[in-house]
């Protein structure tokens, strides 16, 4: 998104985005990003976009509650970035990709690999807490996306086998 931004403006941005990101309350959070995206929108209307784009997803942390150690853990992407590196090193004397069931092959190969770099979550202990508010999230996203269905009342009735039987 910053990238959209000529250099003078960059560092003020980065501060308020950065400002916005640390608060622990997800409403106000996201009021302080659509204030900056409405901002940018008349100068900067890429950027204004680019922060949109991915605005609710840059708080998801901060929606589930997540705090300390294991939030500054999952915020940073250096995990992602290095076991993609080595998948890429990994893959990439394969000259010739045959079909896509190699190129998923040589992936899960690089992966595999770069397991043996994985260290502990620092955090971890958290996790379960994690666990448990997504679960919770997903059954509030459930609530919201099923729509209302109207009650009704069912009655019993024989199936149709049982009432021509003779009695």
């Amino acid at each position: 998104m910053l990238d959209h931004l000529p250099e003078r403006d960059q560092p003020l941005v980065r501060r308020r985005l950065r400002a916005a990101w640390a608060l622990d309350d997800h409403d106000r959070a996201l009021d302080q990003l659509r204030v900056l995206a409405a901002e940018l929108d008349r100068s900067h209307p890429g950027a204004a976009a680019s922060l949109r784009e991915g605005l609710e997803e840059t708080l998801t942390l901060t929606r589930l509650g997540v705090r300390g150690r294991l939030r500054k853990t999952l915020e940073s992407t250096n995990p992602c970035e290095s076991m993609i590196d080595t998948v890429r090193r990994i893959s990439r004397n394969v000259k010739h990709w045959q079909t896509g069931d190699m190129c998923l092959r040589w992936t899960a190969a690089g992966m595999l690999e770069a397991e043996h770099q994985f260290r502990k979550i620092i955090g971890y202990r958290d996790l379960a807490k994690l666990a448990v508010a997504v679960e919770h999230d997903v059954a509030a996203q459930r609530a919201v996306d099923t729509p209302a269905t109207t009650a009704y009342t069912h009655i019993a009735t024989a199936a149709p086998e049982v009432a021509a039987s003779p009695a």
